[in-house]
Protein backbone atom coordinates (compact mmCIF):
# COMPACT_ATOMS: atom_id res chain seq x y z
CA UNK A 1 0.00 0.00 0.00
CA UNK A 2 2.55 2.41 0.87
CA UNK A 3 4.47 1.62 -1.92
CA UNK A 4 0.95 2.82 -4.10
CA UNK A 5 0.67 5.77 -2.56
CA UNK A 6 4.37 6.65 -3.04
CA UNK A 7 3.90 5.80 -6.69
CA UNK A 8 1.19 8.37 -7.29
CA UNK A 9 2.20 11.08 -4.84
CA UNK A 10 2.58 13.39 -7.71
CA UNK A 11 -0.94 13.32 -7.46
CA UNK A 12 -1.63 14.47 -4.18
CA UNK A 13 1.29 17.24 -4.40
CA UNK A 14 -0.87 18.74 -7.32
CA UNK A 15 -4.07 18.38 -5.63
CA UNK A 16 -2.71 19.93 -2.03
CA UNK A 17 -0.98 22.42 -4.67
CA UNK A 18 -4.29 23.91 -5.97
CA UNK A 19 -6.00 23.02 -2.38
CA UNK A 20 -3.55 25.53 -1.00
CA UNK A 21 -3.15 28.42 -3.79
CA UNK A 22 -7.03 28.48 -3.87
CA UNK A 23 -7.22 28.78 0.05
CA UNK A 24 -5.02 31.72 -0.31
CA UNK A 25 -6.59 33.58 -3.24
CA UNK A 26 -9.90 33.50 -1.52
CA UNK A 27 -8.26 34.14 2.18
CA UNK A 28 -6.33 37.29 0.31
CA UNK A 29 -9.55 38.65 -1.22
CA UNK A 30 -11.72 37.97 2.16
CA UNK A 31 -8.90 40.25 3.67
CA UNK A 32 -8.83 42.75 1.44
CA UNK A 33 -12.98 43.20 1.37
CA UNK A 34 -12.33 43.27 5.16
CA UNK A 35 -10.19 45.98 5.46
CA UNK A 36 -11.84 48.30 2.54
CA UNK A 37 -13.94 50.68 4.19
CA UNK A 38 -14.51 53.69 2.26
CA UNK A 39 -16.08 56.84 3.44
CA UNK A 40 -18.95 58.47 1.76
CA UNK A 41 -17.99 62.36 0.86
CA UNK A 42 -20.93 63.36 -1.60
CA UNK A 43 -23.00 65.08 0.70
CA UNK A 44 -25.47 66.28 -1.90
CA UNK A 45 -27.39 63.36 -3.61
CA UNK A 46 -31.06 63.92 -3.47
CA UNK A 47 -32.07 60.17 -2.12
CA UNK A 48 -30.23 57.74 0.55
CA UNK A 49 -32.66 55.43 -1.61
CA UNK A 50 -30.47 52.81 -4.07
CA UNK A 51 -33.77 50.24 -5.16
CA UNK A 52 -36.11 51.93 -6.93
CA UNK A 53 -38.19 48.43 -8.02
CA UNK A 54 -40.87 50.81 -10.08
CA UNK A 55 -41.85 47.18 -11.91
CA UNK A 56 -42.63 45.98 -8.72
CA UNK A 57 -41.16 42.49 -9.21
CA UNK A 58 -39.20 42.07 -5.74
CA UNK A 59 -41.03 41.58 -2.89
CA UNK A 60 -40.79 44.01 0.55
CA UNK A 61 -38.12 41.68 1.78
CA UNK A 62 -36.24 41.10 -0.79
CA UNK A 63 -35.94 44.96 -1.08
CA UNK A 64 -34.62 45.31 2.16
CA UNK A 65 -31.92 42.54 1.64
CA UNK A 66 -30.80 44.22 -1.45
CA UNK A 67 -30.37 47.85 0.16
CA UNK A 68 -28.52 46.24 3.01
CA UNK A 69 -26.00 44.03 0.41
CA UNK A 70 -25.65 47.17 -1.11
CA UNK A 71 -24.85 49.27 2.21
CA UNK A 72 -22.15 46.78 2.23
CA UNK A 73 -21.07 46.88 -1.13
CA UNK A 74 -20.89 50.65 -1.04
CA UNK A 75 -18.07 50.60 1.66
CA UNK A 76 -16.35 48.03 0.38
CA UNK A 77 -15.98 49.67 -3.29
CA UNK A 78 -16.19 53.22 -3.04
CA UNK A 79 -18.92 53.48 -5.31
CA UNK A 80 -22.56 54.10 -5.33
CA UNK A 81 -24.97 51.25 -6.53
CA UNK A 82 -28.02 51.47 -7.57
CA UNK A 83 -31.00 49.24 -8.99
CA UNK A 84 -34.14 50.33 -10.79
CA UNK A 85 -36.92 48.17 -12.36
CA UNK A 86 -39.27 49.84 -14.56
CA UNK A 87 -42.06 48.97 -16.69
CA UNK A 88 -43.42 51.63 -18.95
CA UNK A 89 -42.12 52.55 -22.45
CA UNK A 90 -39.18 55.02 -22.41
CA UNK A 91 -39.55 56.42 -26.35
CA UNK A 92 -41.23 59.61 -25.71
CA UNK A 93 -38.71 60.19 -22.42
CA UNK A 94 -35.74 59.36 -24.44
CA UNK A 95 -35.95 61.17 -27.99
CA UNK A 96 -37.50 64.08 -25.85
CA UNK A 97 -33.85 64.57 -24.54
CA UNK A 98 -31.64 62.71 -27.62
CA UNK A 99 -34.17 62.84 -30.75
CA UNK A 100 -31.95 60.53 -32.60
CA UNK A 101 -30.99 57.46 -29.92
CA UNK A 102 -32.35 54.19 -31.17
CA UNK A 103 -34.81 51.78 -29.33
CA UNK A 104 -32.28 49.91 -27.39
CA UNK A 105 -30.74 52.94 -26.03
CA UNK A 106 -33.79 54.54 -23.94
CA UNK A 107 -32.60 53.27 -20.94
CA UNK A 108 -29.61 54.34 -21.50
CA UNK A 109 -30.69 57.76 -21.52
CA UNK A 110 -32.85 57.08 -18.71
CA UNK A 111 -30.05 56.07 -16.91
CA UNK A 112 -28.19 58.68 -17.48
CA UNK A 113 -30.18 61.50 -16.90
CA UNK A 114 -31.39 59.97 -13.17
CA UNK A 115 -28.09 59.19 -12.03
CA UNK A 116 -27.19 62.94 -13.06
CA UNK A 117 -30.41 64.40 -11.91
CA UNK A 118 -30.15 62.59 -8.63
CA UNK A 119 -26.69 63.53 -7.77
CA UNK A 120 -25.79 60.04 -7.62
CA UNK A 121 -21.77 58.53 -7.01
CA UNK A 122 -19.95 58.31 -4.13
CA UNK A 123 -17.26 60.86 -4.16
CA UNK A 124 -19.32 63.64 -5.62
CA UNK A 125 -22.68 64.24 -7.31
CA UNK A 126 -22.16 62.64 -10.62
CA UNK A 127 -19.39 60.81 -9.24
CA UNK A 128 -18.02 57.16 -8.68
CA UNK A 129 -20.90 54.57 -8.81
CA UNK A 130 -23.23 52.29 -11.32
CA UNK A 131 -26.78 51.88 -12.23
CA UNK A 132 -28.73 49.20 -13.52
CA UNK A 133 -32.20 49.84 -15.15
CA UNK A 134 -34.17 47.13 -16.24
CA UNK A 135 -37.47 48.51 -17.89
CA UNK A 136 -40.18 45.14 -18.21
CA UNK A 137 -41.80 47.23 -20.80
CA UNK A 138 -41.25 46.01 -24.33
CA UNK A 139 -40.23 48.78 -27.07
CA UNK A 140 -41.53 49.32 -30.57
CA UNK A 141 -38.81 46.50 -31.44
CA UNK A 142 -40.58 43.90 -29.43
CA UNK A 143 -37.63 43.66 -27.06
CA UNK A 144 -37.12 43.93 -23.29
CA UNK A 145 -33.98 46.24 -22.82
CA UNK A 146 -31.43 46.58 -19.74
CA UNK A 147 -28.74 49.03 -19.04
CA UNK A 148 -25.73 48.89 -17.22
CA UNK A 149 -24.20 52.64 -16.81
CA UNK A 150 -20.91 53.31 -15.26
CA UNK A 151 -19.44 56.47 -14.19
CA UNK A 152 -16.28 57.52 -12.49
CA UNK A 153 -13.94 54.79 -11.03
CA UNK A 154 -16.44 52.27 -11.67
CA UNK A 155 -16.08 53.41 -15.59
CA UNK A 156 -12.21 53.17 -15.67
CA UNK A 157 -12.31 49.64 -13.88
CA UNK A 158 -14.70 47.73 -17.25
CA UNK A 159 -13.90 46.57 -20.24
CA UNK A 160 -16.92 46.08 -23.01
CA UNK A 161 -16.33 41.70 -22.50
CA UNK A 162 -16.24 43.17 -18.03
CA UNK A 163 -20.21 44.43 -19.12
CA UNK A 164 -21.01 41.71 -21.32
CA UNK A 165 -20.53 39.35 -18.59
CA UNK A 166 -22.08 41.21 -16.03
CA UNK A 167 -25.47 41.58 -17.87
CA UNK A 168 -25.45 38.19 -19.14
CA UNK A 169 -24.88 36.72 -15.21
CA UNK A 170 -28.21 39.08 -14.76
CA UNK A 171 -29.99 37.50 -17.57
CA UNK A 172 -29.41 33.90 -16.35
CA UNK A 173 -31.36 34.63 -13.48
CA UNK A 174 -33.95 37.25 -14.26
CA UNK A 175 -36.74 36.00 -15.75
CA UNK A 176 -37.11 33.16 -13.17
CA UNK A 177 -35.78 35.29 -9.92
CA UNK A 178 -35.23 39.02 -10.40
CA UNK A 179 -34.16 39.21 -6.57
CA UNK A 180 -30.90 36.43 -7.49
CA UNK A 181 -30.52 38.20 -10.88
CA UNK A 182 -30.03 41.71 -9.21
CA UNK A 183 -28.26 40.32 -6.11
CA UNK A 184 -25.89 38.79 -8.98
CA UNK A 185 -25.43 41.99 -10.24
CA UNK A 186 -24.23 43.86 -6.71
CA UNK A 187 -21.95 40.84 -6.31
CA UNK A 188 -20.22 40.59 -9.36
CA UNK A 189 -19.74 44.12 -9.68
CA UNK A 190 -18.07 43.97 -6.12
CA UNK A 191 -16.05 41.53 -7.63
CA UNK A 192 -14.74 43.15 -10.47
CA UNK A 193 -14.32 46.41 -8.62
CA UNK A 194 -11.87 44.19 -5.95
CA UNK A 195 -10.39 42.55 -8.70
CA UNK A 196 -11.79 38.90 -8.58
CA UNK A 197 -12.74 37.88 -11.99
CA UNK A 198 -10.52 35.21 -13.60
CA UNK A 199 -11.29 34.68 -17.06
CA UNK A 200 -14.94 35.69 -15.99
CA UNK A 201 -15.58 33.22 -13.64
CA UNK A 202 -16.74 34.12 -10.38
CA UNK A 203 -17.78 30.56 -8.72
CA UNK A 204 -17.53 29.40 -4.69
CA UNK A 205 -14.32 29.05 -3.35
CA UNK A 206 -15.23 25.38 -2.32
CA UNK A 207 -15.59 24.36 -6.06
CA UNK A 208 -11.69 24.09 -7.52
CA UNK A 209 -10.92 22.07 -4.08
CA UNK A 210 -14.23 19.69 -4.70
CA UNK A 211 -13.00 19.47 -8.77
CA UNK A 212 -9.44 18.49 -7.61
CA UNK A 213 -10.77 16.41 -4.63
CA UNK A 214 -13.22 14.35 -6.96
CA UNK A 215 -10.58 14.11 -9.84
CA UNK A 216 -8.10 12.71 -7.58
CA UNK A 217 -10.68 10.11 -6.17
CA UNK A 218 -11.73 9.26 -9.93
CA UNK A 219 -7.98 8.82 -10.51
CA UNK A 220 -7.13 6.35 -7.92
CA UNK A 221 -10.24 4.33 -8.63
CA UNK A 222 -9.14 3.74 -11.71
CA UNK A 223 -5.72 2.80 -11.48
CA UNK A 224 -6.22 1.09 -8.25
CA UNK A 225 -6.04 -1.99 -9.65
CA UNK A 226 -2.91 -1.75 -11.99
CA UNK A 227 0.16 -3.43 -11.18
CA UNK A 228 3.99 -2.36 -12.19
CA UNK A 229 4.47 -5.30 -14.67
CA UNK A 230 7.72 -7.12 -15.21
CA UNK A 231 9.91 -5.95 -18.45
CA UNK A 232 8.94 -7.17 -21.60
CA UNK A 233 11.59 -5.52 -23.87
CA UNK A 234 15.16 -4.46 -23.41
CA UNK A 235 17.20 -2.08 -25.54
CA UNK A 236 18.19 -5.03 -28.09
CA UNK A 237 14.52 -6.82 -28.03
CA UNK A 238 13.72 -5.54 -31.72
CA UNK A 239 17.44 -5.60 -33.29
CA UNK A 240 18.63 -7.99 -35.67
CA UNK A 241 20.98 -10.57 -33.91
CA UNK A 242 20.08 -8.79 -30.47
CA UNK A 243 23.56 -7.16 -30.95
CA UNK A 244 23.41 -3.35 -30.99
CA UNK A 245 25.37 -1.29 -33.75
CA UNK A 246 26.24 1.77 -32.87
CA UNK A 247 26.72 4.45 -35.51
CA UNK A 248 29.19 7.64 -34.68
CA UNK A 249 27.66 11.04 -35.62
CA UNK A 250 28.95 14.50 -34.73
CA UNK A 251 28.69 18.39 -35.80
CA UNK A 252 31.61 19.95 -37.68
CA UNK A 253 31.62 23.71 -37.75
CA UNK A 254 32.41 24.91 -40.85
CA UNK A 255 31.60 28.84 -41.17
CA UNK A 256 29.81 31.61 -39.67
CA UNK A 257 27.78 34.57 -41.61
CA UNK A 258 26.47 37.64 -39.51
CA UNK A 259 23.77 39.90 -41.19
CA UNK A 260 23.27 42.99 -40.14
CA UNK A 261 20.01 45.19 -40.58
CA UNK A 262 19.59 48.55 -39.20
CA UNK A 263 15.83 49.10 -37.88
CA UNK A 264 14.33 52.45 -38.38
CA UNK A 265 12.21 54.34 -35.11
CA UNK A 266 9.65 57.30 -35.17
CA UNK A 267 10.28 59.92 -32.78
CA UNK A 268 6.64 59.40 -31.83
CA UNK A 269 5.42 57.52 -28.81
CA UNK A 270 2.48 54.89 -29.49
CA UNK A 271 0.14 53.00 -26.57
CA UNK A 272 -2.86 50.85 -26.66
CA UNK A 273 -6.23 50.98 -24.82
CA UNK A 274 -9.66 49.76 -24.23
CA UNK A 275 -12.75 50.76 -25.46
CA UNK A 276 -15.50 50.89 -23.11
CA UNK A 277 -19.31 49.64 -23.86
CA UNK A 278 -21.99 52.67 -24.94
CA UNK A 279 -22.57 55.85 -23.12
CA UNK A 280 -22.82 59.21 -23.21
CA UNK A 281 -20.73 61.71 -22.13
CA UNK A 282 -18.41 60.79 -19.05
CA UNK A 283 -20.98 57.99 -18.74
CA UNK A 284 -19.83 54.24 -19.68
CA UNK A 285 -22.00 50.84 -19.60
CA UNK A 286 -23.66 48.44 -22.17
CA UNK A 287 -26.88 47.22 -22.46
CA UNK A 288 -28.32 44.25 -23.37
CA UNK A 289 -31.85 42.99 -24.45
CA UNK A 290 -34.24 39.46 -23.85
Amino acid sequence: MKDYFRYFKWVYILFAAVAIFTAALYGGHWGLAKMADYQRTNESCATKERVFDYADVLSDKEENSLRELIAKREKQTGCDIVLVTLDEPLEEYARAIEPNVISSEFVRVYAERQWEEVGFGYDQPDGDGVILVDNWSREDDGRIHTWFCTTGRARDAYYTDDIDHLLDRVYRYVEDNPYRAYKTYINDFYHDMMGWRLCHLNVPGFVPVLIGFITCVIFIALNWSSKEGRKTTTATTYVAGRQPEFRVSGDRFLRKTVTKHKIQTSSGGGGGGHSHGGGGGHHGGGGHSR
